[in-house]
């Protein structure tokens, strides 16, 4: 077939615009040859395709399509080369020749042009095309069955979804292209299936409010219709485009959260199947035209003379469907229903009054009255029923010949009962004053009702919306205030600014208390708790505010009827601040519930949310909440689960919640047991019983965690005890508040966590707390205890079981030694200074027992050794400060000392009170002078035990004293007349090197630790040398560059190259051990090239000629580093940047790795050295 340059399927875009040409105009001349190029009847062009085209001979065509091809022949044999076919010509004559293939890329171009065809699509959306048996294709006629025969049906879908139209292509090799082809139409007739399913839905949503309902907001408008679903989904999508486009994005981003159930980003996630409306703007400037009702419109139709056309383009007709105009038909009759209906159901209701009206007339017929008062309630009813409108509406427009609109009726608790009306209009007044109606001028007119009526309609007044509702009705009593506010309240809620929405909670929390109807109550509050989307805590104070005024207003009943579902119902709100404002809410509300509801229904709640929320600042309102519950519950089986619950508030991993029930928890929960006596009782030794316990299994590692929680109980029970004491002594009756009684003093007591551990604040008040403290300390000086049950137990009780505690703890921890000693300053100095001198020290003294005489007793003094010592010294003997105790707790040091180093004794328990003692700089002081008492003791024990403690005290010391009290104490002692004496000062020097900046003094430091290396007669002490080396390795990590440099690693090697002539074996793998150690912890630093190879190397080489013959082990491990330091050396040049890095990390090398992991295991001496020589860093 012979096409030339003939296109039969060209769509230009020309046809576009000649279809938009409003006076048809036909092409310029100057276009005609191009247009006779391109045509497909041009005269160039051969007559076969005109053929192929409009032939009819192999098919009967319908009428439709003979006029169509009647009308292309006619328009091509006239136009010339102007002439063009139609599209749906081309369709029917593609459709007419089964060029079915043909007519489906047809039908899929125009798709993707956005020009529809109905006639093509139709075809393929109708299964019954492709269940012919008698079509097949072109190509195929003459073959006849067989592979080229009938189409047949997929089962699948039913349409051409599983057709293979690549049997009748013709090229049997593009079978997989034509096949997508069919995917691709496939995948399209399944969106248009989901648009249409779509539609259904949509539909089906629009039509879910019964028809009675829509009825009933048809003729009373002032319901306002709900919301539909579809309806609040694309308006929320309409206003998230507005903020977006406005640049409104953090009110975009809080709208898109609170509406987290639709995605903004598609507007098919809406769910309508209707063109996206336009945005807002266009909205709200198109409002006034409104669009016309059913009624006023009209079917037109206009005629247009096929001569008047310009061009030669067949134009399809424009009719109205037959559909379209059913759906005018019932749109219109579903209209007049409406108002029919209203209209019955206005007269149903006037009846309906007529007849009460009638019985409550024919009721008072007896009572006299004015003709005009008689007639005034039947007329005015008669007329405010006219309005179809007034079920519980106020709006009446009468004539001015009519009576005034009173009634005599009760009113209805539950409905507004102000009428107010319109200008020219009469008001319906009942208030509680009695007043009565309000009187207008009445024009001296002839009018009828009617014609007023009429008259007065042309007011522009709007009564038909839920808004115009409420505007037009005035309320005349607080009931009907309330009804209008709950009404409304819900609308204007969502429209307030997120920021100022606390301004409506005076609105709301009024409107619920005031509100008749239990229902509107109920969502009222749950607006008010829904009222801010993340509370701040301003805002949440304002909303506890208000739930505590409206719990004061309503009583414990509605509380918990109506204020603690709306807790309930937020117990588990993913945010915080929201669960955060129940638990606060729980505590608020604890005074006015019902005290069954307090201890069972709040306290569950506030146990669940304490055990199961994950955020701190919640369970801290948990744990403050409960504590203001335990201050109010008086129920006694409830005091197991309050002892679980402190328990569990001491133990969560929160420091907060921890603090929280410190400051609230403890002390509401001690002061119900001080009221049931059960704090002396259970509470305490509860308490007490766990410490001993923890202390039993303490054998096998002792949890100091919870040691710290029961002790820090223990602690803030402190001030509820001292009350108690107080409260029930024997002077309580005589404590008068009035006379001279003395103030307290401000250090009298330690410093409360917060004002409900103040004793004032639980006595009562300081005025009263001031009498009862002069009564106890002259009843403890003069008197006695005799009778005072209460200070008994914790003489007799409370004290010894607490000293025997103190006694089975290990004294190396230096947290349970820290925590007691608090422990018994704060104890020491709540019960006051008499009761800590008269019953406190001696039970003490009396266990410490330090008498000369015991002095070689060492039976007698094991307890000299355990943490009794350092918790006695810094927890008892430093609660005063004056002279007398200091002078108290220098002996009592001396003392210690003394018989710890006569006694061959460890000295734990020194170093233990020199340590929590020496963290405070005022008693730095203190403790030199015990020192400088052990330095010119005459024995020389003593002496080796004071130069030890100089050790610890350096560190803490500020550099003055150590000038002038610490090193030249040192410098006594190192040329002490005992050797062992002088060795001992060794590692106090090691420390000063460590931590002191002064030159001068590390000069001096320097010189006295270089006459203990280069003396003659320190050559052969084996000790000296074993102290020197030991101090070495751990301060010269930290020392100054300068002083490990020319000091440590030059005698390093000295003493590393003596070392391999010494002759006693003992001795010589003693110091090769320590050296061992040194040199691990010194390889670490960075060391230059010069020391590295005069100094550092040859002590390497010289200690490993040692580990040779003594420790093979250890002999692995040297070989590495000296191979790892010859190669830094070697390398030098290149790798000066990594010259610092540490040989010890580098000494799993990959020809040492195997055998140093395996030697590690083996070693028995210097595990614990060894395992620092990776930790140490420069």
């Amino acid at each position: 077939m012979a096409t030339g340059n003939v296109n039969p399927f060209n769509i230009s875009d020309s046809e576009d615009e000649a279809e938009q040409r409003p006076d048809g105009a036909e092409r310029s001349p100057a276009d005609g040859p191009q247009g006779q190029a391109s045509g497909p009847f041009s005269p160039q062009a051969d007559a076969e395709p005109s053929g192929l085209l409009l032939s009819s001979s192999r098919t009967s065509p319908g009428a439709e399509g003979v006029s169509v091809s009647a009308a292309t022949v006619a328009a091509a044999a006239a136009g010339g080369a102007e002439a063009r076919v139609s599209v749906d010509a081309i369709a029917a004559q593609l459709l007419r020749d089964q060029y079915v293939l043909t007519a489906l890329e047809f039908h899929t171009e125009l798709l993707e042009a956005g020009r529809e065809l109905p006639r093509l699509r139709d075809y393929f959306s109708n299964p019954g095309n492709f269940e012919r048996q008698s079509g097949t294709p072109p190509a195929c006629k003459e073959q006849g069955p067989g592979p080229g025969g009938p189409l047949n049906r997929a089962g699948s879908i039913s349409t051409l979804d599983s057709l293979d139209f690549a049997r009748y292509s013709d090229d049997g090799n593009r079978e997989s292209d034509e096949r997508v082809a069919v995917l691709e139409f496939e995948l399209r007739k399944a969106k248009d299936t989901i648009q249409a399913l779509r539609a259904n839905l949509t539909q089906a949503a629009e039509c879910e409010v019964p028809s009675q309902e829509r009825k009933n907001f048809k003729s009373s408008p002032e319901i306002q219709e709900p919301i539909r679903p579809l309806e609040k989904r694309a308006l929320n999508f309409l206003v998230n485009e507005y903020l977006l486009k406005n640049e409104y994005k953090l009110s975009s981003i809080t709208f898109s959260d609170e509406n987290d159930d639709q995605d903004f980003e598609l507007w098919d996630d809406v769910g309508l199947n209707i063109p996206k409306p336009p945005d807002l703007l266009q909205l709200y400037r198109n409002c006034g035209n409104s669009l016309p009702s059913p009624r006023d419109k009209s079917d037109a139709s206009v005629g247009t003379d096929s001569g008047e056309l310009g061009g030669h383009y067949f134009q399809q007709p424009v009719q109205k469907t037959e559909s379209v105009q059913q759906a005018e038909v019932v749109q219109e009759l579903e209209y007049q229903i409406g108002l029919l209906n209203s209209e019955k159901q206005s007269l149903a209701e006037q009846i309906r009054r007529l007849q009460s009206e009638i019985q409550t007339l024919r009721k008072n017929v007896s009572t006299p009255s004015a003709p005009t008062e008689e007639m005034g309630p039947s007329r005015s009813e008669m007329a405010c029923n006219k309005n179809p409108l007034d079920n519980g509406q106020y709006l009446d427009v009468l004539g001015a010949s009519e009576p005034e609109c009173t009634t005599d009726s009760k009113p209805d608790p539950l409905a507004p009962t102000s009428t107010p009306t319109q200008p020219h209009t009469k008001f319906k007044s009942q208030t509680s004053h009695g007043k009565g109606p309000v009187q207008f001028d009445r024009p001296n007119r002839k009018l009828s009702p009617a014609f007023h009526q009429a008259l007065l309609s042309f007011c522009r007044m709007s009564a038909d919306s839920r808004l115009g509702s409420e505007v037009s009705r005035i309320a005349d009593s607080e009931e009907s205030v309330m009804l209008m506010l709950g009404r409304c309240l819900p609308h204007i809620v969502p429209n307030v600014l997120l920021a100022k929405r606390e301004e409506l909670i005076p609105l709301i929390l009024c409107t619920a208390c005031l509100h008749p109807e239990p229902k509107e109550r109920d969502q009222l509050l749950h607006i008010l708790f829904n009222l801010i989307k993340r509370p701040d805590d301003e805002q949440r104070q304002m909303i506890l505010t208000g739930c505590v005024a409206f719990a004061r207003h309503v009583g414990p009943t509605r509380v918990e009827a109506e204020l603690l579902p709306q807790c309930w119902e937020q117990i588990n709100h993913k945010y915080p601040e929201r669960r955060l404002l129940v638990a606060e809410s729980c505590g608020a509300l604890a005074p006015y519930l019902p005290k069954e509801i307090r201890s069972s229904l709040v306290l569950s709640m506030l146990q669940q949310m304490l055990a199961d929320d994950k955020a701190d600042m919640v369970r801290e309102a948990v744990v403050k909440s409960l504590g203001i519950i335990m201050g109010y519950i008086d129920d006694t089986d409830k005091y197991l689960q309050g002892f679980e619950l402190m328990l569990l508030s001491l133990g969560d991993p929160s420091e907060r919640v921890v603090s929280a029930t410190h400051q609230v928890f403890i002390p509401a929960f001690a002061a119900w047991t001080m009221e049931l006596g059960n704090l002396q009782s259970q509470l305490m030794p509860a308490l007490l019983t766990r410490i001993e316990k923890l202390l039993k299994q303490g054998d096998h590692g002792l949890d100091e965690h919870k040691l710290h929680i029961f002790l820090s109980a223990l602690q803030s029970l402190i001030p509820p005890l001292f009350a108690l004491v107080l409260q029930n002594a024997p002077f309580t009756s005589r404590a008068k508040l009035h006379g001279d009684v003395p103030s307290i003093e401000v250090t009298r007591f330690p410093r409360p966590a917060s004002p409900l551990q103040d004793v004032a604040t639980i006595v009562g008040s300081r005025e009263q707390l001031a009498a009862l403290l002069q009564l106890y300390d002259h009843q403890l000086q003069h008197e006695g205890t005799t009778g005072w049950e209460s200070l008994l137990w914790v003489v007799n009780q409370l004290l010894p079981q607490l000293i025997e505690i103190v006694g089975r703890i290990n004294v190396t921890s230096s947290t349970c030694v820290h925590e007691f000693s608090r422990f018994f300053w704060r104890f020491c100095r709540t019960f006051g200074k008499i009761f800590t001198n008269t019953k406190v020290k001696p039970q003490f003294q009396e266990i410490l027992r330090l008498s000369e005489e015991n002095v070689d007793a060492t039976a007698g003094n094991g307890i000299l050794t355990k943490a009794t010592v350092p918790i006695y010294a810094t927890g008892v003997l430093t609660c005063y400060n004056q002279e007398e105790d200091r002078k108290l707790l220098v002996g009592f040091l001396e003392d210690v000392m003394t018989t710890l180093s006569l006694s061959h004794a460890p000295l734990g328990s020194l170093k233990a009170s020199f340590v929590e003692l020496g963290a405070n700089p005022a008693y730095h002081e203190l403790l030199l002078t015990v020192l400088w008492y052990g330095v010119v003791h005459t024995s020389a024990l003593v002496r080796c035990t004071a130069a030890r403690m100089f050790e610890l005290l350096v560190k803490g010391v500020n550099e003055t004293l150590v000038a002038q009290r610490v090193v030249p104490a040192l410098i006594t002692l190192s040329s002490d007349p005992e050797i062992s004496v002088r060795i001992s000062t060794i590692p106090a020097f090691g420390t000063i090197m460590e931590t002191v900046t002064q030159k001068e003094l590390l000069e001096r430091v320097k010189m006295q630790l270089a006459s203990f290396l280069e003396d003659p007669q320190y050559q052969d002490q084996h000790s000296l040398h074993m102290e020197i080396i030991k101090t070495f390795g751990r301060v010269g990590p930290n020392a100054e560059p300068r002083f490990r440099d020319e000091f440590v690693l030059p005698h390093l090697h000295k003493l590393a190259l003596a070392n391999n002539i010494q002759m006693v074996e003992v001795k010589r793998i003693d110091i090769a051990t320590q050296l061992f150690e040194a040199y691990s912890a010194l390889s670490c630093c960075f060391i230059s090239e010069e020391l590295m190879v005069n100094h550092f190397l040859p002590g390497l080489r010289c200690l490993r000629t040692d580990m040779e013959t003594l420790s093979p082990e250890h002999e692995v491990i040297l070989s590495s580093m000296i191979k790892e330091c010859e190669l830094k050396v070697e390398n030098r040049g290149v790798g000066e940047a990594q010259g610092s890095m540490s040989i010890a990390a580098s000494l799993v090398g990959e020809d040492a790795k195997t055998k140093f992991l395996n030697k590690m295991g083996q070693l028995t001496t210097s595990g614990a050295m060894l395992a620092n020589v990776f930790q140490r860093k420069k």
